[in-house]
């Protein structure tokens, strides 16, 4: 019985690893805050999530037993975080284009987006857990 793989905990759960990927990231944009040249990055993973919810889904899915077997409907992959590097911006004199206050904010909301993503899969987990143990 697979109670965890449904497309709302797969979706939960590659938002958390986009969260921690953006962390990593951001971090390494503060840290590099005062050095020449260095380019800050930047995570796209909602954005990426949206367009593939708005595609056109085919209704029927088939259900795949064996490596070997066809896909049938839309794939069932979730996209993967990307991380794009700005390399046409300069802020400082030193040619660097990372500016402290937006990083830290885009920190902030980062951490916001990743508590939600957990309280909503411990949701998840407790209410599976509820409907397996009869309460």
């Amino acid at each position: 019985m697979q109670l965890l793989n449904g497309i709302g905990f797969t979706r939960l759960e590659s938002a958390v690893q986009a969260a921690n990927m953006r962390q990593d990231v951001l971090a390494n944009n503060i840290a590099n805050e005062e050095t020449p040249y260095f380019k800050r990055s930047n995570v796209s993973f909602e954005s990426l999530l949206q367009q593939a919810s708005e595609g056109d889904m085919p209704t029927l899915q088939g259900i795949r037993t064996n490596n070997r077997h066809f896909v049938i409907g839309p794939p069932s992959g979730m996209p993967e975080p990307v991380v794009t590097t700005d390399r046409t911006t300069a802020m400082n004199n030193n040619m660097n284009n990372v500016d402290i206050d937006s990083e830290m904010s885009q920190l902030a909301e980062n951490q916001l987006r990743y508590n939600t993503y957990i309280e909503q899969i411990n949701y998840q987990i407790k209410m599976k857990r509820n409907a397996v143990e009869g309460r």
